[in-house]
């Protein structure tokens, strides 16, 4: 059984691959104490062993995943990585030169002491530093040696197992120093300042929205009656009262007749008001001090959740409390903020920061989600249709102009097709952040090009 098991996937390496992924990822998901392999080491382990009953795989395989995984890196960071650039450039430089040095440095000193070869030497580089990227230019630069094909295959088999050995080291060693050697060094209560960090920026977990019946936001119907405090005030005054929340009054249903509120609309006794703000100040506050009343036609509006791609120069540096001020703003309501194409969760507060490329979930009614959507970017309707004729061509374009060499003094220099790949997700990253509509790639078409292109070349 054994003996046709082996012999399979060695007449189909194709088998081989999907089954280390599946090792790898079955058993990257399990945690002991925190501490958990990932799916990489997983990966790695479970295709070393595999690889152990002689199983050859086509190189090309695993240049091609290599190539849609620094893709997906470049594409998924890169407005962050120009406005990064932009903003701070020079230190940014200068700090990653000093990171390049020591990182590069002392793997390469160890190797010569322990006299590692060239494979040994780069695989404990990429382990010790988790960079797995590494491997994939550390190959093409270990085939252009011009060495023979025996030595070639050598130096390739053995960077792997450095790799694997150091790649644990890397993830838990970093671990230990940052929780308790860095603390010493910068001289601070780690625990304490973790806990201050999360209190200013933090944010809430998000509650309610699809697939929940509770809602953060609400429209509901009022009496305004007589004597009110707010009778004869502008409907924006009337709001100001509630200066912690933002409500606002979206309809009004005076002597019969049905109305859109502005602005400037001036509120009398009598009136009834449908007002849309956060639950708890509806039901606690405004409740509390008005006659709530059933009216199923004032409260018959159009309402949606939009994602909207920030892409104005208008929007990108402003706090969301300069962006509340903005007129397109009033009835719209913030739900979540990612950013990047991987999704990062950003926590909603009156200072954070928007820039370009970020989405923002706002909710409303319709005609308000479209005007601050023109204001400050584009919809993002969901979708799970990735451009595929885009990714390709960004692909073949960055391989392209990676595969030029050029030689300065006799020494050959080139970006390799790897780093092509990934400069061209970083341009093309960036410029959806700016046009929108132009390459579009679902999150979670990114992360399977990141996670599978990564897992899929250390497989192989």
């Amino acid at each position: 059984m054994f003996d046709w098991f082996a012999s399979t996937l060695r007449s189909y390496p194709e088998i081989a691959l999907f089954l280390s992924l599946a090792i790898g990822y079955y058993v990257g998901g399990f945690a002991y104490k925190g501490f958990s392999l990932g799916a990489v080491t997983s990966t790695l382990i479970a295709a070393v062993v595999i690889g152990q009953l002689g199983i050859t795989v086509s190189p090309n395989v695993k240049s091609t995943f290599f190539l849609i995984f620094l893709f997906a890196v470049g594409y998924g960071v890169g407005p962050q990585f120009v406005r990064g650039i932009a903003k701070d450039g020079a230190p940014q430089a200068i700090f990653a030169v000093v990171v390049t040095v020591f990182c590069l440095a002392i793997p390469v000193i160890i190797a010569k002491i322990a006299g590692y070869h060239p494979g040994y030497a780069a695989g404990l580089y990429a382990g010790s530093q988790t960079i797995s990227a590494s491997m994939g230019l550390a190959t093409d630069a270990i085939n252009r040696l011009g060495l023979s094909p025996e030595q070639t295959k050598e130096y390739l088999d053995a960077m792997p197992v450095a790799y694997a050995v150091t790649y644990i080291f890397g993830t838990v060693g970093s671990a230990v120093v940052l929780a308790l050697l860095g603390p010493k060094l910068l001289n601070i209560d780690l625990v304490k300042a973790c806990k201050d960090y999360e209190d200013r920026l933090g944010g809430d977990k998000e509650l309610g929205g699809p697939g929940s019946v509770w809602r953060r936001f609400e429209l509901r119907a009022f009496r305004l009656r007589a004597g009110a405090r707010v009778a004869g005030m502008r409907a924006a005054e009337a709001e100001a009262l509630i200066p912690d929340a933002r409500v606002f009054v979206e309809r009004i249903r005076r002597d019969g007749v049905i109305s859109d509120a502005t602005a400037d609309t001036v509120l009398k006794e009598g009136d009834i008001l449908a007002i849309a703000g956060p639950r708890e100040v509806l039901v606690n506050l405004i409740g509390q001090n008005a006659e709530e009343v059933e009216d199923p036609e004032l409260l018959d509006v159009k309402a949606e959740g939009v994602d909207v791609y920030v892409t104005s120069k208008e929007a990108n540096g402003k706090t969301l409390a300069e962006l509340s001020q903005l007129p397109s703003a009033r009835g719209v309501f913030l739900r979540k903020i990612v950013r990047g194409a991987t999704a990062v969760s950003i926590p909603i507060h009156a200072n954070t920061v928007i820039h370009r490329g970020d989405i923002l979930t706002i909710v409303g009614r319709t005609q308000d989600i479209a005007a601050v959507a023109k204001v400050i970017g584009h919809p993002d309707r969901p979708s799970d249709v990735a451009d595929v004729a885009f990714i390709c061509g960004a692909i073949v374009l960055g391989a392209l102009i990676g595969a030029l060499v050029f030689k300065v003094g006799g020494v050959p220099l080139t970006l390799s097709t790897a780093g092509g790949a990934l400069i061209s997700g970083l341009v093309f990253g960036w410029l959806r952040s700016v046009h929108p509509t132009f390459g579009r790639i679902p999150s979670s078409t990114v992360w399977f090009m990141n996670s599978v292109g990564l897992n899929m070349f250390i497989a192989v």
